[in-house]
């Protein structure tokens, strides 16, 4: 990678709460090739019109300010990021930039029998590919538009090209995908690849809009609750000793088997926050410091008024100072500005 021995960051990036932020999620688009049923509705979205959307140097100029002031890695998500014309040159933008340790990519993986060996070739380390369903029919109906058969493929194709450890995201939902939890699990034992369960977030007007006309409710399935069912039928989970990613999952691996299982509950685990090392930038441009509150900084409006790196600088500086502490989803706190689609989870 590029990041040079000699590299000392400007100022490090700590938050009020003596948070240490290394870690700058990047949504490159608000489009996506499929229509998720709990992350945007199946018609009737209005996207940002393309001259709202960072160009590539605009996203370069920040992750440059950002790496000299502590930023260390960096991941790619949309929408579907790989549905954005360029990403490869994106990738491989952003592997030049001096401080840049590890960049990674969240897709569905639709696209990646083309993309994963040139992604791999500009610098991409790893990809989480989300996958809510082992089931062709299923995967369908919560997707809408999407062929199971494809994202097989395209976890075949980045293992082919290098992009290790693949971890798989599977959201959770009660009476919709929560009965293959063990299915999941299992999988663990023949493939190498981390079975990561994600608690439902809680953005529920959208969820509202997305499931309108649909047969599917959606529900929270606690991570405890997820927990205990592997144990009861497959036996104690082990701690893992796995360093796989730089985010909350927490990992464990049932003996004998080549995979890990995570577990990220950012609604049951109270200390989920404690440790929270990053911040996002919208594909609209603004920094935002907590996924689930609606406080954003324009640093858009920054590079296209003619700011240089130290009007970046501060910008980025003004985000970092409004981190919370927590997100307070507990005390009713709820994201009303943007979709997830919008936010880049």
């Amino acid at each position: 990678m590029s990041v040079e021995s000699e590299f000392i960051p400007l100022t490090p990036l700590v938050d009020p709460f003596q948070r240490v932020i290394s870690y700058l999620r990047v949504s490159v688009t608000d489009r996506c090739n499929l229509r998720c049923v709990y992350c945007m509705p199946e018609e009737g979205i209005e996207f940002q019109p393309r001259e709202e959307i960072l160009r590539y140097e605009e996203i370069l100029a920040i992750v440059r300010v950002g790496a000299a002031m502590g930023l260390r890695k960096v991941r790619l998500t949309g929408g579907e990021p790989l549905v954005r014309a360029g990403i490869v040159d994106l990738v491989a933008m952003i592997n030049g930039v001096p401080g840049i340790e590890d960049i990674s990519l969240t897709t569905n993986g639709i696209a990646l029998p083309r993309m994963a060996k040139p992604l791999a070739r500009a610098g991409l380390r790893r990809v989480n590919i989300s996958l809510d369903t082992l089931r062709p029919e299923r995967f369908h109906q919560i997707t809408r538009w999407g062929r199971y058969e494809d994202v097989m493929e395209g976890i075949a194709a980045a293992r082919a090209a290098g992009l290790s450890p693949i971890k798989i995201n599977v959201v959770v939902m009660r009476l919709i995908n929560d009965d293959e939890v063990l299915d999941f699990a299992r999988s663990t034992y023949e493939q190498d690849w981390d079975i990561r369960f994600i608690e439902l977030m809680p953005f529920l007007e959208e969820q509202e809009t997305c499931i309108k006309d649909t047969s599917l409710v959606l529900g929270f399935v606690p991570t405890e609750k997820i927990k205990q069912q592997i144990e009861k039928e497959l036996g104690p989970l082990e701690p893992s000793e796995t360093k796989v990613g730089h985010g909350p999952a927490r990992y464990f691996k049932l003996p004998g088997a080549k995979g890990n299982i995570g577990f990220i509950s950012p609604v049951s685990e109270k200390h989920f926050c404690e440790t929270c090392n990053r911040m996002r930038l919208t594909a609209d441009g603004k920094m935002r410091p907590c996924l689930l509150t609606d406080h954003e900084v324009d640093l858009k409006s920054i590079l296209r008024g003619g700011g240089d790196d130290d009007a970046l600088r501060e910008g980025i500086l003004e985000a970092l100072r409004t981190k919370p502490d927590a997100h307070h989803l507990t005390d009713g706190n709820r994201p009303r500005r943007r979709k997830m689609i919008q936010i880049g989870g």
